[in-house]
């Protein structure tokens, strides 16, 4: 084995991260040397010798035990999602994953139906990668209606958010604090990397990134674990002004590895109106779009509907 591996970097960074005080400890000793905790310090909360530790941490020692692993949890001072992280990385050292590329992802009939159900808000379905898998009218023209309104439906050309969000400046303007979604993007990612170790379609993805952005390197180190669930973001939409939204992340119950992202925003709120005007507009759009294609043109069912009909949901 060769370095320290996911898990040792994740141990490494989560105890660089802590100070004495953190963990109820005095700095009595000599000038510190390293930033946060020692090993031994480590070692000593979570009650395991210091040599074992190391070995933990330098990639050396595959055999954790789930008490061990919980131990070094909690003088670790992780939370729930982190910890459930921990293990599924303990798990990946015992057994080395094989590299395989999987099928591209479908939608069930019924996702498709949710996705319609809920045509009156923005939203959008994602796959374990954040490939967009389809989106509704409103969610393609919220988030990236400078893009084909129709890429979802081709494998090949699914528009990826994660990638959209450090590498195409129109998402890098869409975000009034840009680093805020990018560091939960991230921490989602992780999680997602630590649930499946061996998917290389991921693992390209985070190549790619790695190569092509210095902001994603530095959040990539920082390993943090946050599973999106809900925040609010203040949009800075081209075409409607400042937008506030909040961002929803759903998950689907026949497809747990896909998620519904439904925007909404407050009750009579300048922002609900900001967000009529932009049903509105894109209601044209595609009014100007099927006249100039003229009669006859069949789009792809993943794409039917525009949300021109109320405003509600069909």
């Amino acid at each position: 084995m060769n370095g320290p591996g996911p898990l040792g970097t994740f141990l490494h960074v989560r105890r660089t991260r802590l100070r004495p005080e953190d963990v109820g400890l005095r700095d009595l000793g000599p000038r510190r040397r390293v930033a946060g905790l020692r090993r031994e310090e480590l070692a000593q909360l979570a009650g395991v010798s210091v040599s074992y530790y190391a070995r933990l941490e330098q990639g050396l020692s595959r055999g954790a035990s789930a008490e061990v692993l919980d131990a070094i949890g909690r003088a670790l001072l992780l939370d729930d999602q982190e910890r459930e992280h921990l293990g599924r990385l303990a798990h990946a050292t015992r057994h080395t994953p094989r590299m395989r590329r999987p099928r591209p992802e479908k939608l069930s009939p019924e996702t498709r139906d949710l996705l319609r159900a809920v045509e009156g808000v923005p939203a959008l379905v994602l796959g374990r990668r954040t490939d967009v898998l389809a989106w509704n009218a409103l969610g393609h023209a919220l988030l990236a209606g400078h893009l084909d309104r129709l890429s979802p439906a081709d494998a090949a050309r699914r528009p990826n958010m994660t990638r959209m969000l450090f590498l195409d400046p129109h998402c890098r303007e869409l975000y009034a604090d840009w680093r805020r979604k990018a560091r939960a993007v991230v921490g989602n990612l992780r999680v997602a990397v630590g649930r499946h170790p061996e998917d290389a379609l991921l693992a390209e993805l985070v190549g790619e990134l790695t190569m092509k952005s210095p902001e994603f390197v530095a959040l990539w180190r920082d390993h943090r674990v946050t599973p999106c669930d809900a925040a609010s973001y203040e949009l800075r939409h081209p075409a409607v002004g400042p937008v506030t939204v909040t961002q929803q992340t759903l998950s689907i119950a026949r497809s747990p590895e896909q998620m519904l992202i439904v925007c909404t925003t407050a009750a009579g709120s300048s922002d609900e109106a900001a967000l009529a005007l932009l049903r509105q507009l894109s209601c044209e759009n595609a009014t100007a779009a099927a006249t100039a294609a003229g009669p006859g043109r069949d789009e792809p069912a993943q794409a039917a509907g525009t949300g021109c009909g109320g405003g509600g949901p069909t």
